[in-house]
This record gives structure tokens, sequence and C-alpha cells, in this order.
């Protein structure tokens, strides 16, 4: 196939897609609507806006999120919203996408994370773009690190991938944060 009639037929696929999306809430995943890796290697992704992870009923909205004066990454002040590390990657780009998310709040409820360990190798979460086009991961595993020990947590590579960060371990009053880091990390879907 000549190059100019791939290029015609992924531009076409990429538009039936995108009116198909503009069709369907956004609220749950519609398997048939999530674009495949092979097609979202040669359209760059969006900005991410929405991750959804149906397996802990996590559908919500996410914010961008820099580094704090102390050279951490800040964190969302709404307990249930998620934050992407916008210095980084966008989800589905190569590297690692680094969103956070918190696991409880001031008085114990309950954070947009606190199911983030019931994650297990296989499962599906899905990032929605501003393009409204979805992006498949897959879990690969879940790890503990101690507050900043995680260095791979943000690695580059030479593929896709999603890592989910949220407090783990025990509360320490004085230092007011948890003595640990969950960590997910998910890998783009193949073909």
């Amino acid at each position: 196939m000549k190059a100019h009639a791939r290029r015609y037929l992924l531009i076409t696929v990429f538009a039936a897609f995108s009116l198909l999306l503009l069709f369907y809430p956004s609220q749950g995943v519609n398997e048939k609507l999530v674009l495949k890796s092979s097609v979202i290697s040669k359209i760059s992704p969006g900005a991410p806006v929405r991750l959804i992870i149906p397996q802990i009923n996590i559908n919500t909205d996410i914010k961008y999120m820099g580094v704090t004066p102390y050279g951490v990454m800040e964190v969302p002040d709404n307990i249930m919203d998620v934050g992407w590390f916008k210095l980084g990657p966008h989800p589905g780009e190569k590297g690692s996408a680094v969103i956070a998310g918190h696991f409880d709040g001031k008085n114990g409820e309950a954070g947009v994370f606190t199911n983030l360990y019931k994650l297990k190798k296989g499962d599906k979460l899905y990032i929605e773009d501003d393009k409204r086009v979805l992006v498949t991961f897959i879990v690969r595993e879940r790890r503990i690190y101690d507050p900043g020990s995680a260095d791979e947590v943000f690695s580059s590579s030479d593929s896709a991938h999603l890592n989910l960060v949220t407090c783990d371990g025990v509360w320490d009053g004085a230092k007011k944060s948890y003595s640990k880091r969950l960590v997910v990390f998910a890998d783009i879907a193949p073909n």
C-alpha cells in the first residue's frame, strides 16, 4: 500500500472513531471505541483529561501538576482529583506518564486512590484525552517504595507506560505524611 493511501486510511479510521466518540458519553468504557496502540503511535496523544479504571470504579477528571518549591511532584488539593505530572510525557507517548492521587483526606475520608492496591496484573485502565480518544493501558505490577526512592516511576523508555502513585504505609503525624508510596505500573495495550 502506498504511503499516501496508508495516510488516507489512517485519517479515515481516526475520523470515524472521533465521530463515534462524540455521540457516546465518557462514563464507562465501550471497548469498541478504544483506539489500539498501533493507531496511537502514529497520532500524537492529546492532553489527558480523564482517568477511567473500571475495576475500582474510578472515572475522574485529571488536573495538571508540576513541581513544588521543594522539588517534589505537586498533588491535587481535592482528594477526589488525580494529577498528571505535566513535565513528563503525555499518556500514550514514549516514556512514563505519571498520575498521582490521594489515598485519603485529613479526616480519614476515602480518597480517589483508596482502592488502588486492589488492581492486579492484567487489569485495564484508560486515559481519555482532549481529542476524546481513549488510550488503553494494562497493569503490569504493583510496588511499595519509601518516599523519594522510586526513581523508576519517572524513567524514560522506548514504549509508553502509565504509572499511578498514592500513599501507603503508616501515617506520621510529625511529618504529615505516610511512610510509604504505592505505585501501579501499567503498559500501553498491545495491538
